[in-house]
């Protein structure tokens, strides 16, 4: 098992990257991000996503790390096993941890998806990494074509988002952008709708969701911004009964986004 380095103190490069497990603005600085976990790693590689270097913890071995180890291009290193647990997180069993690239965030990439045909789903100012990931996982199953992330928002490589994807983060064009200019603009010249999700609106199953279109969801505790408000062409509203006074941003949209597939057949 050759390696191009091996790392058993906490030197500069380990403190790197254990710093992009907490540091978002070190994250984006360097352009790179931690992977963890058998799925999400697999998930990385299966779909292209730039792996800038695997750590393994030394000693280990088996026949999943052993076939990327030998077939992923980038650096391959050797971490002590104690300094590898500090990065693996809690996905036990994954001897490995990839270091993988940041994409750009232009909007022109939503052009270049591998799901043309799926809608954009838009999560504006999320607070909560997990709910990212929540609603990348759904937005996989359900066909959409790309995950952006607008305004003040947590950050989608954000360990949290990535674990709670379970890989399908990178099954999405992936963009951060300051806010809804840019995509109402992506939108309106590409032919897409705009439909936001909000308790005060049409029942979802009268809304419109085939064809070209984005879906977005609003903050948790806020909702839709005013920008994203203004630029909708419709609001769906999801039928409730029960006590529940509102859904959980990421399983609305969730919803949304099924219903969005059932009506493209």
């Amino acid at each position: 098992m050759s390696a191009d380095l091996r790392v058993t103190r906490e030197n500069a490069r380990f403190q790197q990257w254990e710093a992009l497990l907490t540091n978002r603005s070190k994250r984006h600085r360097s352009r790179e991000f931690l992977v963890q976990g058998v799925r999400p790693i697999t998930r990385a590689v299966e779909e292209g996503w730039t792996v800038r270097a695997l750590l393994r913890a030394d000693g280990t071995s088996s026949a999943w790390a052993d076939g990327l180890w030998s077939t992923t291009e980038g650096e391959r290193v050797l971490v002590s096993p104690d300094l590898h647990a500090r990065l693996s997180g809690r996905e036990d069993g994954s001897e490995l941890v990839a270091v993988v690239e940041m994409p750009e965030d232009g909007v022109s990439r939503l052009e270049e998806s591998s799901r043309p045909h799926g809608p954009v789903v838009v999560f504006d100012r999320p607070t909560s990494p997990g709910n990212i990931g929540t609603l990348a996982r759904s937005a996989d199953a359900f066909g959409a074509s790309a995950l952006v992330v607008t305004g003040h928002a947590a950050d989608p490589y954000d360990p949290q988002a990535v674990r709670a994807s379970t890989g399908s983060l990178f099954a999405l064009t992936v963009l951060r952008v300051p806010g809804p200019g840019p995509v109402v603009e992506h939108a309106h010249a590409h032919g897409y709708r705009i439909v936001g999700t909000d308790e005060e609106g049409s029942a979802l199953s009268d809304v419109d969701l085939g064809g070209r279109v984005v879906v977005v969801v609003g903050n948790e505790t806020h909702g839709l911004s005013s920008g994203w408000r203004a630029a909708c062409d419709d609001i769906a509203s999801i039928p409730m009964v029960g006590s529940a006074s509102s859904l959980n941003a990421a399983v609305a949209g969730s919803i949304v986004l099924h219903e969005s597939l059932r009506q493209r057949g």
